[in-house]
C-alpha cells in the first residue's frame, strides 16, 4: 500500500528525500531509536548541515533567497552541491505531492553527504544530511522566510517512513520505481521496485524523468502508464527511452537545469544505499557494544568483555557494507550509457587519484556503473565515522579480498586486474589504513 507521512487533512507532512518512496505499514521496531545510546530525537546531530547552520549564524556565510526559486541555488552553493546532479521524479509518492505531477516534477540534488528535494512553488525544501552518530538527520528550509534560511529537524514523524521496515527500523532513504498515470498517482497493481545498483535497467526509474542515452537497453523512465489498456510486462516504453530534451514534457525553465540526467540517477541509486548500510552498521554497532556493556555491568564483569554475539552482529553488520561497496550482484549493463549534463565529468574531477591518475570515481558506463568497482563512499563522513569495531572489520574484509585471500562467489565479478588496481588506488588516497595493508602479502 502507499503510505503518505503526516495528515492528508491537515497539511502535516513528513520530509521525503531523495526518492520515489512506497512503503508498507511500518513494523514495530526492534530497536528503540529514542534509547540509549543512540537517542535520536534527542542526541545532537554532527553532519554537513550543522557545519553549514554554525557558518550562518557567525556570518561566515551568507545564503539569500532567490524570489523565484528561495533558498535552493545559495543552498546548493554553500553545500558544494552541483546543478548538474539535478534528477526529476514525478510520481506523486512525496507529502508536497500536490505540488507534483508529470508537468511539475520534484527536483533532487546531491552530493557525498546530503540530499536536497524541491518543489515548484513548495512551502519547504527537503533535506536529508548523512551523519556518523544518527545514520541519517531530516530537516526541512522555510522557503516562505524573508529574512533567512532556516532548518528545522524532523525526528519522529519522518521515521514513520524513513525508519520503517523498508529499512529495518533504521532511518535511511529508499529509491523506487514505480508505474504512474496521468496525474502521477502510482499504480498500486502493478507493483513496484526497490532499486540500487543491482537492479536491472528494465525495472529503473518509473515515475522518473531521464534523459540521456542507453541504446537498446529498455528502462521505466518517462512512462506514463494506463492500467486500463495493458499489463506491467505489456507496456511499451519506446518513447521514453533516449530522450535527450524535456521541453515538450514540462517548463524546463522553471527548474535549474532542464535535464534529469541517467548517470546522476544511476549515482543516486548506488549512493543511497550505500549510505543505508554505512547508517545501519554504525547504529548496529553502537546498540550491541551497548548492550554488551550493560550485561558484562550485570554479571560484574569489565565492561569491555567481549561477546561472540555482539562479535558476529558487528561481523554481519560489515559483511553487507563490504558486498555492496565491492558492487557485488551489480546489474550488467549491455550498451553504452551517456547522459545530458556534465554530472559525469563533475563527479569524475572529484578525485581522488592515485600515482598513476586512477580514481574510484571513474566511470565505465559500458559494462558497469564505474570503472573500479568500490564505492566513493570509502572516503565519507558516514564511513570515516563508523564505530572501530565495524570499521576494522570492513577493512580486514575488503583487504582479503583485493590481495585474492577471499575469492568467494559473491566477488567473483572482480578480475586480478580489478583486485589489484582498487588495492592500489586505496593505498595511495586511503587516509588510515591499517598497517597490514602496507605489509608484504
Amino acid at each position: 500500500m502507499v503510505r503518505w507521512c503526516g495528515n492528508r487533512n491537515n497539511g502535516s507532512w513528513c520530509l521525503v528525500a531523495v526518492v520515489s518512496l512506497i512503503f508498507s505499514q511500518p513494523a514495530a521496531r526492534a530497536t528503540d531509536l529514542n534509547a540509549d545510546p543512540i537517542k535520536y530525537a534527542t542526541a545532537p546531530a554532527h553532519n554537513v548541515i550543522e557545519q553549514l547552520r554554525s557558518r550562518l549564524e557567525s556570518g561566515q556565510v551568507q545564503a539569500p533567497r532567490d524570489p523565484k526559486m528561495g533558498y535552493l541555488p545559495s543552498l546548493l552553493k554553500a553545500l558544494h552541491i552541483p546543478e548538474s546532479s539535478q534528477v526529476l521524479v514525478y510520481s506523486k509518492t512525496s507529502l508536497q505531492r500536490h505540488r507534483i505531477s508529470p508537468a511539475t516534477p520534484r527536483a533532487l540534488y546531491f552530493n557525498d553527504d546530503v540530499y536536497l528535494g524541491y518543489c515548484q512553488q513548495g512551502n519547504v525544501i527537503e533535506v536529508s544530511a548523512v551523519d556518523p552518530q544518527l545514520g541519517t538527520v531530516f530537516y526541512t528550509v522555510d522557503q516562505k522566510s524573508p529574512e533567512k534560511v532556516t532548518f528545522t529537524r524532523q525526528t519522529e514523524t519522518c521515521l514513520l517512513c524513513h525508519g520503517s521496515s523498508s529499512n529495518q527500523g533504521f532511518p535511511g532513504h529508499l529509491v523506487r520505481s514505480v508505474y504512474v498515470d496521468a496525474q502521477g498517482l502510482p499504480i498500486l497493481g502493478f507493483g513496484s521496485h526497490r532499486t540500487d545498483h543491482t537492479s536491472p535497467l528494465k525495472e529503473r526509474w518509473g515515475g522518473w524523468y531521464v534523459t540521456g542515452t542507453a541504446g537498446k537497453q529498455i528502462h521505466l523512465g518517462n512512462l506514463i502508464a494506463d492500467e486500463s489498456k495493458a499489463e506491467p510486462e505489456e507496456i511499451d516504453n519506446s518513447r521514453g527511452l533516449n530522450v535527450t530534451n524535456l521541453s515538450d514534457r514540462i517548463n524546463t525553465s522553471a527548474y535549474l537545469s532542464g535535464q534529469s540526467d541517467i548517470v546522476a540517477l544511476m549515482v543516486l541509486e548506488h549512493q543511497a544505499e550505500m549510505h543505508n548500510l554505512l547508517g545501519r552498521a554504525a547504529l548496529q554497532t553502537r546498540c550491541a557494544l551497548h548492550e554488551q556493556a550493560a550485561l558484562n555491568k550485570e554479571l560484574g564483569k569489565s565492561l569491555n568483555e567481549p561477546w561472540d554475539s555482539v562479535k558476529s552482529r558487528i561481523n554481519s553488520a560489515a559483511e553487507y557494507v563490504v558486498k555492496y561497496m565491492l558492487m557485488s550482484g551489480e546489474a550488467q549493463l549491455s550498451g553504452n550509457i551517456e547522459g545530458t549534463t556534465s554530472f559525469a565529468r563533475d563527479f569524475a574531477q572529484r578525485g581522488p587519484t592515485d600515482r598513476k591518475g586512477r580514481s574510484l570515481r571513474e566511470f565505465d558506463l559500458q559494462r558497469r556503473l564505474f570503472r573500479y568497482p568500490c564505492s566513493y563512499l570509502i572516503y565519507s563522513a558516514a564511513f570515516d565515522g563508523l564505530p572501530c569495531p565495524v570499521k576494522d572489520r570492513i577493512l580486514r574484509r575488503l583487504w582479503e579480498v583485493l590481495t585474492g585471500m577471499d575469492e568467494s562467489k559473491e566477488f567473483t565479478h572482480l578480475s586480478p586486474s580489478d583486485r589489484k588496481a582498487i588495492f592500489e588506488i586505496l593505498l595511495d588516497t586511503k587516509q588510515d589504513l591499517p598497517p597490514y595493508w602496507r605489509s608484504p602479502k
